[in-house]
């Protein structure tokens, strides 16, 4: 199916695929719910997203699982010290007839897991900023699209950990969602144990199509949004800047510096999918407060006196919004 008879039925459509989604991610994940739902949110938008957690905790394994439920292609890429940007973007190399040809590397591919970004340094990590961004590379001077839809799901490790470079500003304005997986519950963790220590192996079925995201990612742009909304937005990604005439107080006194004006597009955005993943068909308040944690959590950057008092960036953004 390509295109809906309109956008009603489309929205429709929108709705069943994501339960359609999370019965298949559900076979192999266990809990984890906001973060599907963040991760579904990111693809309808067009987004990249970053996955941050300690090892173990199934990074890899969902955005595996999702790439297969969605019969998109798939490569995973794990960040090393030693990692070239050649080695994600590929690099051109002589054919038996001495002639130069353009060898395409793991990036040409629907959604590239870049596993644990933080463990490779400024120059590799840079590579992928084009792509995220235009969505093409250019290699010798020669641009090539990549394959549409394309996403790039980072994981990284807590920062504190051994061995990591910190992923520049630039690059993590580059993602719609920073979306943090914290442990299991315990019931969960049960769950996990038996299934992931038995011999019952499971089949993930494709129940959607990359054109259908295609034109599920037009749909969300095509919701129409009330003035008010917007301006909601604005005020908030505004208030996070410190020393700014519509500075909040609390960032003043807790915030280094603030969100950019990505940040606003990205809350209008993820509030649109996430009204019409709940079955509205205009965001509201509430839709923007869903998505700004992780839109707003990479973007704001804490000053020694947040440390100090134990301020949590989550604190502060939820101060923010009320």
């Amino acid at each position: 199916m390509a295109h809906f008879s309109d956008d009603v039925e489309g929205v429709k459509l929108l709705q069943e695929s994501f339960q359609k989604l999370k019965v298949e991610v559900r076979k192999k994940i266990v809990g984890q719910e906001d973060v599907i739902r963040l991760v579904v949110t990111g693809i309808f938008c067009n987004g990249h997203s970053l996955l941050i957690g300690v090892p173990g905790l199934a990074k890899t394994l969902l955005v595996n699982t999702l790439a297969e439920a969605m019969n998109l292609g798939f490569n995973r890429v794990q960040f090393t010290p030693d990692l070239m940007p050649s080695d994600i973007l590929g690099a051109e190399t002589l054919d038996e007839n001495r002639r130069l040809i353009f060898m395409k590397g793991p990036i040409f591919t629907n959604i590239l897991l870049a596993d644990e970004i933080n463990r490779t340094p400024p120059k590799t990590q840079a590579a992928l900023l084009e792509a995220m961004q235009e969505k093409k590379v250019t290699i010798a001077g020669e641009n090539f699209d990549l394959p549409k839809p394309f996403f790039v799901l980072a994981t990284q490790n807590p920062i504190e950990q051994e061995g990591t470079y910190p992923l520049p500003e630039a690059q993590l304005d580059r993602f719609m969602f920073n979306i943090q997986l914290d442990y299991p519950s315990f019931e969960d963790e049960m769950k996990i144990i038996e299934r992931t220590t038995s011999d019952v192996s499971v089949d993930i079925n494709p129940v959607i199509t990359a054109e259908e995201i295609v034109n599920y990612q037009e749909l969300v742009r095509r919701v129409p949004v009330n003035e008010s909304i917007i301006k909601y937005a604005v005020e908030l990604v505004q208030k996070t800047r410190p020393n700014t005439k519509n500075a909040s107080s609390i960032t003043d006194q807790f915030i280094d510096w603030g969100a950019g004006p990505r940040a606003a597009q990205f809350l209008i955005l993820g509030a649109k999918c996430n009204a019409l993943l709940n079955g509205k068909y205009s965001p509201d308040i509430e839709d923007i407060k869903a998505v700004a944690t992780p839109i707003l959590r990479h973007r704001l950057m804490k000053n020694f006196k947040a440390e100090a008092e134990g301020k949590s960036i989550e604190d502060i953004i939820s101060e923010l919004m009320n």
